[in-house]
């Protein structure tokens, strides 16, 4: 048996029973390791889950890759052939789930002499609507066509709010594709997302009647949203799908082009990939915390022992080998309180999960809760914590060597 560990476990399981300083200090040493871990475990659960919901509704609102033409805009006004060769070279192609065609168009929502300006999205029922479905709060996702118009429109919860219309109301609204049109709409259901951007000016029809309004053929589009089987391998499946919308480029004579929903929406994607910075900051502020609280636990152990390590030097013990005693000693401190803390931690996140508890401003961070998702991050951030805290320990331990064995035995 490892006889520093024998030591260090001797001398942390018989310290219950004794009266000394060093109690409140272990004690203090382990919640505050407990403190660290939980504040950790939590903000890196809140800030994947933020993470991945943002991210989660931007690609809702435009899939992971899109294929579009070059001179295309939110007015959709150009279009490009989704024939069945390209449909199948889409859906052959590694890496790709789904394909959905969709079309937009620029319109103007009135009621009661109230206007808003919206984008118009044409769907029909190849579109997933998986994404629409769960966050309507109002109403029911009407059955969407090819080939038929449904008169029916989804609309945000901003837009509803803004101009006082609710489920069941007919609005007219304005299209100026060619000409002003107008088209007199029922409102089928209101979505909320509580992303702002899209929120207040995306709303969803059905794909036949803005083609009528654009003027285009049944095999015309303004683009086609693509869902890949790993979000990570967007870029991959990118390069996957190159040659077969080349070659419809190529067929059809038209220039198309091919963005990734990052590259679509860069700022969105390039403030969330500032949160990863964030984890370090809380690894360090982590480490910072449980190295000084069991630092300071180890220096109050160390005088408090002085005489079990005069003894043991007397008797031929090294300082290397009281110092590894020692350092056993703090590692079971550090390890008691990253248990505690992380099964408080666990415990709190699944109330939140389940209950919402925490609620947070829609209109700044996008969503009315705190959202929690655990990650296998969690893993190597308790593992770093761990290492870099017995490391740390290091330093403070080498205050053995100072101590004399004639002057410690003595030391009472």
């Amino acid at each position: 048996m490892n006889l520093e560990l024998f030591l260090a476990r001797r001398l942390y399981s018989t310290r219950k029973g004794e009266r000394r300083i060093s109690r409140p200090a272990v004690t203090i040493a382990q919640w505050g390791v407990a403190v660290g871990t939980i504040i950790m475990f939590i903000s890196i659960c809140i800030i994947v889950g933020f993470k991945n919901q943002i991210r989660d509704k931007v690609i809702g609102f435009g899939g992971h890759i899109q294929v579009y033409s070059y001179n295309t805009g939110y007015e959709g006004a150009t279009p490009i052939t989704v024939d069945e060769i390209l449909k199948k070279d889409l859906l052959d192609t590694d890496g790709v789930k789904h394909i959905q065609q969709y079309t937009q168009i620029a319109g103007m929502i009135l009621a009661d002499n109230e206007y808003e300006g919206l984008v118009v999205k044409g769907v029909g029922k190849d579109y997933d609507m998986s994404f629409f479905a769960s966050n309507i709060t109002d109403g029911k996702i009407p059955q969407f066509s090819d080939s038929t118009a449904s008169n029916a429109i989804i609309i945000s919860r901003f837009t509803a709010n803004k101009l006082n219309i609710k489920v069941g109301d007919k609005v007219n609204i304005y299209f100026m594709q060619g000409g002003i049109r107008a088209r007199k709409m029922e409102i089928a259901a209101i979505y909320e997302t509580h992303l702002t951007e899209f929120d207040r000016i995306m709303a969803v029809t059905d794909i036949y009647t803005t083609r009528k309004l654009n003027s285009w053929s049944d095999n015309k589009a303004t683009g086609i949203e693509i869902t890949v089987d790993e979000f990570d391998k967007r870029e991959l499946c990118r390069e996957n799908i190159y040659k077969a919308v080349k070659d419809a480029g190529r067929r059809n004579l038209e220039g198309l082009s091919i963005s990734t929903i990052d590259e679509l929406y860069p700022s969105m994607f390039n403030w969330l990939d500032v949160l990863d910075q964030t984890v370090w900051i809380i690894l360090i502020l982590v480490i910072c915390i449980a190295g000084f609280t069991t630092i300071s636990g180890l220096f109050i152990l160390i005088l408090e022992k002085s005489r079990f390590i005069g003894i043991m030097k007397a008797i031929g013990a090294t300082n290397a080998s009281i110092r590894e005693t020692f350092i056993y000693y703090s590692c079971f401190i550090v390890l008691k309180g990253m248990l505690i803390g992380n099964v408080i931690a666990i415990v709190l996140c699944i109330i939140q999960q389940l209950t919402g508890i925490i609620a947070i401003d829609p209109e700044m961070y996008y969503m009315d809760s705190a959202p929690i998702e655990f990650s296998w991050l969690l893993i190597p951030m308790n593992i770093a914590v761990f290492i870099i805290s017995t490391i740390i320990l290091v330093i403070p331990s080498m205050l053995i060597s100072k101590i004399k064995p004639t002057k410690a035995i003595k030391f009472e």
